[in-house]
């Protein structure tokens, strides 16, 4: 056997790259995302649609879903609120599992008449995309306790966040709607929990 002592066999720069980039590769696919925070919990709620049907929230077990507060006569913060809902529901079409839900916190003129031309204006998908009214207590307790954003009592005032919603309908997220890159983080947390989901 000969043996040659000051003979060094080296890789290739070029190879001992790839070597280290295949193994950095393969130690992020291992790492999973920080889960999302729980935030709270939304209760079992029955409201009404713009349908003129009662709503039963049990509708949305299961499902992933994304919830603002609005109402139909609003020049302010609110075309542009349900204009990104539509968005949403674009981005979303190929998993119609995900849900959306507005409630309006004007539920003594947003009947489901008004909710539905104002629905069909946003072309808003029913099969998807709901529109709540209701008893004032109720959405006020929705608002107020639930969500933790905005009570509902009359003076139209409201939270311009969005809040994302598990299949256990725990708060996963909040997100304000006038940061630029609210859709693009909504949408990468609902993908997130659609890979916990499966």
């Amino acid at each position: 056997m000969m043996v040659f002592p000051n003979l060094r066999v080296s890789a290739p720069p070029r190879q001992i790259q790839v070597c280290c980039l295949l193994v950095a590769l393969l130690l992020s696919s291992c790492s999973r995302p920080k889960p999302l925070p729980t935030l709270g919990q939304i209760p079992q709620f029955d409201l009404v649609s713009s349908t003129g049907q009662p709503f039963d929230s049990h509708i949305l077990d299961r499902h992933i879903w994304v919830a603002n507060f609005i109402y139909t006569t609003c020049d302010g913060p609110c075309p542009m609120m349900s204009h990104q809902m539509r968005g949403i529901q674009n981005s979303t079409a190929l998993t119609p599992d995900v849900k959306l839900v507005s409630f309006t916190v004007d539920p003594v003129h947003d009947t489901p008449d008004v909710l539905a031309r104002y629905a069909q204006f946003f072309k808003a998908d029913d099969t998807r995309w709901y529109f709540l009214t209701g008893e004032m207590s109720r959405l006020n307790d929705l608002g107020l306790k639930s969500f933790k954003l905005n009570g509902v009592n009359g003076d139209l005032s409201h939270s311009t966040r969005f809040i994302l919603v598990d299949p256990h309908r725990q708060i996963r997220g909040f997100y304000i709607s006038s940061d630029d890159d609210f859709p693009k983080r909504l949408l990468h947390d609902i993908r997130q929990l659609q890979a916990e989901k499966s």
